[in-house]
């Protein structure tokens, strides 16, 4: 009912028509989010709107044409379901048609200063914090030793509520959701009374990472790798930030 919408009458409580979210995405794009926890007899369904095209109103209607885009993410490895059989082999070469793997934040760390900036700037909006507090001194290098297995949520969530323990700042953004795991590195709580903005935060960063390399920016052991960035993209941040590298330095 939800997905195909339902007639008047289809069941006890449908007291008018509705269109489902399927016919309301008409000529636009419906975006299915983790399409690798549906049940077999799901799987069925949407494999049938993508190869007809049509969907059915529950409760008995004419087939309805539609036009729609589907975007459809997952975390699980679908092509390992199905190789279990847990998930339709006809149904993922359906959805499969234009991938786009997104690495887990882990993988992407020089992603960390970017998105603690967006989300601090959507979390105060949601706060009514005007004016949101600078961060505390080597808070994203503390954030890099962190393995996030909650991934950008979980990064989501700790500026949350670094934001909710520290209106004035500075804002600390240690760890804090605790996992046992021995192997797992650990941010711990420290505090400052000198706060810093995200360029200096990120600048000081880039600027132990390059002295950890000798220098280095490009090729094996160089600061480059060791940040998971391109090397053209960390010079041309170092040139922004007033860097020294290379001949210069």
């Amino acid at each position: 009912s939800e997905l195909f919408g339902h007639e008047k009458g289809a069941f006890t409580g449908a007291v008018e028509q509705k269109r489902g979210r399927f016919e309301r995405a008409d000529k636009g794009t419906i975006f299915l989010d983790e399409v690798g926890e549906l049940p077999p007899w799901a799987q069925i369904r949407l494999l049938r709107v993508l190869q007809t095209q049509e969907i059915e109103r529950v409760g008995g209607s004419p087939p309805i044409r539609l036009d729609i885009r589907v975007i459809a993410a997952t975390h699980r490895d679908l092509h390992q379901m199905v190789r279990n059989g847990d998930f339709r082999e006809d149904l993922w070469f359906r959805i499969n048609a234009f991938p786009i793997h997104i690495p887990p934040l882990r993988q992407r760390k020089m992603d960390l200063p970017l998105l603690v900036d967006h989300f601090l700037h959507k979390k105060s909006a949601e706060l009514g914090i005007h004016t949101f507090p600078a961060l505390a001194p080597d808070a994203i290098d503390r954030l890099t030793r962190h393995s996030w297995p909650g991934n950008v949520r979980e990064l989501e969530n700790a500026v949350e509520r670094a934001l909710i323990k520290h209106r004035q700042g500075p804002l600390l953004l240690h760890r804090t959701i605790e996992h046992p795991e021995e192997d797992r590195p650990e941010i711990p709580f420290e505090y400052s009374e000198t706060p810093s903005t995200l360029d200096e935060v990120v600048k000081n960063h880039i600027t132990k990472v390059l002295e950890s390399a000798g220098g280095k920016v490009n090729g094996p052991g160089g600061a480059a790798v060791r940040l998971g960035i391109h090397p053209n993209t960390l010079r041309n941040r170092m040139r922004r930030l007033g860097i020294r590298f290379g001949r210069r330095s």
